[in-house]
C-alpha cells in the first residue's frame, strides 16, 4: 500500500471495486452498442452509494471526501469500463466548476442534485477552440436580469445524457480569456439543443455530443462568481480533471498488466510458458515499472491537492506520463497475447482503444509538456531572482 492511502481510502477502494464488479458483465455491450443510457444508469448507481458526489461537501449533499478517494474510484471503474470512468470524470468536472466558482446559494441549489440524481457536463470545447480554449466564440449577452447565450459546443462528454451543463461563453470578447464567463444551464432550457452524438474509436459508451445554444436565456443567478472569471474556473477544474485521467490510466494499465501476466504464465509455446522467455519478461518488467511510476506520480499529486497546494505542474506531468503509460502497457499486453489480444474475447483491445483519448482530452500531451516547461522555467527564474 502506498503511503498516501489511509484506512478510509482502502474502504473507498473496496466499495468502488465492488460496484465495478456489478458493471463488468455489461461493459462489453456498453462499448459495442454505444449504450449511453446504461452508462447513465451506472452513474446513478454511484449516486446510490454516495460516490457520484464523492468530493461534494456533506453540507451540500455529498460525501465530503478527498481527491485521493475520488481517484481510487476512477481507478477501479477504469479496470472494467472506461466509458463509465470517463463519464464520471466529466461529471466531476462540472461539480468542480460549481464548487470553485459558485456562491453558497448556487452550491446549495446545484450540488445536492449532482451528488445524487443529476448528471453534469463541462461545456468548454468548440469547433475552433480545443487546446486554445481562450478562442471560444460562444457569446453571452446581458439582457436585464438574464444572460442570452448563443454558440456551439463540440465533443462534450456526457452531452447526450447530462441534466446540467457548465457552459463557458464570452461576455467581453475584446478581453480574450479574461472575457470568458461560466454559467450553469439546465438541459430543458429553451434553445439548448443536443446535436450529433459522435461515433468514436474508444470510450464508446460515453456520450460525446455537439451542443447548440440558440438564444438560450439563463438567469443572472446562474453566472458563476462574476463576469470574466470563467477561464480561471475552467483551468482550476481541469487541474483535477488531469489527475482524474491519471487515475483512469493507472487502472487501465493495472488491468492490462494483470491479464498479460496471467496469460504469459499459462500460454505454452515451444514446450514452456512464454513468461519464461526473456523478451516477454522484459515487456512485463517495463510495463510494471511504468505502471508503478504512474501510480506514485498520480497519488502524490492527489496528496498535494488534498493539502491545499497548487498542482498545475504536477497535474500536467501526471496526465502526460500516466496516459502515455496506459497506451504503452495496453499495446505491449496485446503483443504478449498475440492474436488473442486483438480479439474482443479479452478486454485489452477495448482498454487500448479507450486509453487513446487520454493523450488528447483535457489537454493534449503536447500542450501539457509546454505547461510543465513554463512552470519549471518560471520556478528557475524565480530562484535566480532570489
Amino acid at each position: 500500500m502506498l503511503p498516501y492511502f489511509k484506512e478510509e481510502h482502502e474502504e473507498v477502494r473496496r466499495l468502488a471495486a465492488e460496484v465495478a464488479r456489478e458493471f463488468e458483465p455489461l461493459a462489453p455491450e456498453v462499448d459495442r452498442r454505444e449504450d449511453y443510457e446504461q452508462t447513465r444508469r451506472n452513474l446513478l448507481r454511484l449516486g446510490e452509494l454516495d460516490l457520484l458526489g464523492i468530493r461534494v461537501p456533506e453540507e451540500h449533499g455529498g460525501s465530503g471526501m478527498d481527491t485521493t478517494s475520488y481517484l481510487l474510484v476512477l481507478e477501479e471503474l477504469s479496470k472494467v469500463c472506461g466509458s463509465t470512468a470517463t463519464s464520471y470524470d466529466a461529471h466531476n468536472l462540472a461539480i468542480d466548476a460549481i464548487s470553485i466558482g459558485g456562491s453558497e446559494e448556487q452550491k446549495g441549489r446545484f450540488l445536492p442534485r449532482l451528488a445524487r440524481e443529476a448528471i453534469g457536463a463541462f461545456a468548454l470545447t468548440e469547433p475552433q477552440a480545443g487546446t486554445d480554449a481562450a478562442s471560444i466564440r460562444t457569446r453571452a449577452v446581458k439582457r436585464g436580469s438574464s444572460y442570452v447565450i448563443t454558440g456551439e459546443k463540440h465533443y462534450i462528454t456526457n452531452g447526450g445524457i447530462a441534466d446540467l451543463f457548465v457552459v463557458f461563453a464570452k461576455t467581453n470578447p475584446e478581453k480574450g480569456a479574461r472575457g470568458i464567463s461560466a454559467f450553469v444551464v439546465e438541459r430543458e432550457t429553451p434553445g439548448l439543443r443536443i446535436g450529433k452524438i459522435e461515433e468514436k474509436m474508444g470510450i464508446r459508451g460515453s456520450s460525446t455530443a455537439q451542443i447548440f445554444l440558440e438564444e438560450v436565456e439563463v438567469p443572472e443567478g446562474n453566472l458563476l462568481r462574476r463576469e470574466g472569471m470563467g477561464f480561471p474556473i475552467a483551468m482550476k477544474a481541469l487541474d483535477v480533471g488531469r489527475l482524474a485521467v491519471g487515475g483512469i490510466s493507472v487502472g487501465t494499465s493495472k488491468k492490462a498488466l494483470e491479464i498479460a501476466v496471467s496469460y504469459a504464465r499459462e500460454r505454452v509455446q515451444f514446450g514452456k510458458p512464454i513468461a519464461s522467455f526473456q523478451a516477454i519478461q522484459h515487456y512485463l518488467a517495463e510495463m510494471a515499472t511504468r505502471t508503478l511510476a504512474a501510480e506514485i506520480m498520480t497519488y502524490n499529486a492527489a496528496w498535494l491537492h488534498d493539502q491545499g497546494r497548487p498542482i498545475t505542474r504536477e497535474a500536467a506531468m501526471v496526465k502526460v506520463f500516466a496516459s502515455e503509460t496506459a497506451l504503452y502497457v495496453t499495446d505491449r499486453a496485446i503483443q504478449i497475447l498475440g492474436g488473442a489480444g486483438y480479439m474482443s474475447e479479452y478486454p485489452i483491445e477495448r482498454g487500448y482503444r479507450d486509453s487513446r483519448i487520454g493523450t488528447i482530452a483535457e489537454g493534449t500531451s503536447e500542450i501539457l509538456r509546454l505547461i510543465v516547461a513554463r512552470e519549471i522555467v518560471g520556478a528557475l527564474r524565480g530562484g535566480d531572482e532570489a
